[in-house]
């Protein structure tokens, strides 16, 4: 079956990520930086400074995958839970140290969060949104778990809105996708999965219109890499 047919609908979707991801777990830490241009934790760090955490700060990273972005809000004296849905991922992330500080490492889904309303001060993620079956349904459960003026954060691909700009970025995320899944996994289809999920992509301005319903207020979206990446930025109102 064509990619885009195996994730044309949420069920096809939910499967072939969870397969997706199984795959490529022991292989994540080199493929973020490889297709972020080695700008990934940058980018991370980035993303931590605008949640600004505080000591005792309640943080949840979704799709955490290996914990990069737990490991730094703990690192900032967040008390922090990383979920993801993958359950090697989450092996990685335990298995890591960073200097002293100790992140919860659970597997869960983010459209169905096992976590009591309004538990957290901060809602992180990385990468998460773009690939739920249902971002709608994620969105929601970000809102419900996070506190009354809790942040919401996540960084993402982007769909650039001007056409031109679109398909040479789609097609550039092919080519590199393609060699890389080919060369690690025998399959150019593994990150091809990349530029197809993009394509069913809201956008960051649509996302942050998304939040801004979901009673998230305040939302922005904020360029990275020329707008080719966005950092959300939203608060529970």
């Amino acid at each position: 079956m064509p990619l885009r047919d195996s994730i044309a609908t949420p069920d096809g979707k939910s499967r072939y990520v969870r397969k997706l991801f199984a795959t490529i777990a022991d292989r994540y830490d080199f493929i973020t930086v490889a297709l972020s241009y080695g700008q990934d934790r940058r980018w991370k760090r980035r993303l931590v400074e605008l949640a600004s955490p505080h000591a005792g700060s309640q943080a949840l990273d979704l799709a955490t995958g290996t914990g990069d972005i737990a490991f730094a809000l703990a690192t900032r004296g967040a008390r922090v839970v990383g979920l993801d849905i993958t359950f090697r991922m989450v092996e990685l992330a335990r298995a890591k140290r960073v200097g002293m500080v100790a992140p919860r490492f659970l597997v869960g889904d983010m459209m169905n969060l096992p976590f009591p309303d309004a538990s957290f001060d901060i809602v992180t993620t990385g990468y998460g949104l773009r690939n739920v079956p249902n971002l709608a349904q994620a969105i929601q459960e970000i809102h419900r778990v996070l506190k009354p003026g809790g942040q919401m954060l996540s960084l993402d691909f982007n769909r650039p809105a001007n056409g031109v700009v679109r398909a040479a970025y789609l097609m550039y995320l092919m080519t590199v996708g393609g060699a890389l899944g080919w060369v690690l996994h025998g399959d150019p289809d593994t990150y091809r999965y990349i530029p197809a999920s993009i394509r069913q992509y809201p956008g960051a301005e649509a996302v942050a219109r998304m939040l801004e319903q979901q009673g998230l207020a305040g939302a922005r979206a904020y360029p990275v890499l020329g707008g080719l990446m966005a950092i959300h930025h939203a608060v529970r109102s």
